[in-house]
């Protein structure tokens, strides 16, 4: 991945597949970090003999928005998620069975795609944070990554499923030991 200029300032490249449609159906790995991953969604702690993240009210919130994706996105379907203390991981699944209008990725307006969830997403959970006075922000992009094999979505629900557990040693983690 390199860095290009744009307005002055440098910006990293899109990881997007440049001839993929991200409003076609298929399923989509999505991960989006807080605002300098700050820790502020909720508390991985060991409880009925597993690791769990106890949310915060804002991760409650973000927890309710996820869910909340397919009322305002018909298409969509959702898979594995896991709230972790300073992002997401989730699955979506995009269905379309009729869509025939294949759009490779292109910057400018967009609707009905991968982008358009999760800005919606993010924004709602942003707009709560500002009624309700809490000091929360996300970070401006979010990684994702196309789902391409059965073998690739095993993995990542594993991934996703096991992320708590692996929390101690994410060096985004203030407590971290094996730092």
């Amino acid at each position: 991945m390199s860095e290009t200029r744009f307005g002055g300032q440098y910006r990293i490249d899109s990881v997007r597949l440049a001839e993929y449609d991200y409003g076609s159906s298929g399923m989509y790995f999505v991960t989006a970090c807080t605002r300098n991953k700050q820790c502020c969604l909720g508390d991985v702690t060991f409880m009925n003999n597993q690791w769990t993240v106890i949310p915060s009210a804002i991760g409650q919130r973000v927890m309710a928005g996820w869910l909340q994706i397919t009322t305002f996105h018909s298409y969509v379907h959702l898979d594995a998620f896991q709230l972790m203390p300073n992002h997401i991981h989730g699955i979506l699944m995009i269905d379309k069975p009729a869509y025939a209008d294949w759009q490779p990725n292109r910057f400018g307006p967009q609707r009905q795609n991968l982008g358009s969830i999760i800005r919606g997403f993010k924004s709602g959970v942003k707009s709560f944070a500002t009624a309700n006075q809490i000091d929360f922000a996300w970070q401006p992009r979010y990684y994702e990554r196309v789902i391409r094999s059965d073998d690739e979505l095993k993995r990542i629900r594993h991934y996703i499923d096991a992320n708590p557990s692996n929390w101690h040693k994410d060096r985004d983690n203030a407590e971290n030991l094996f730092m």
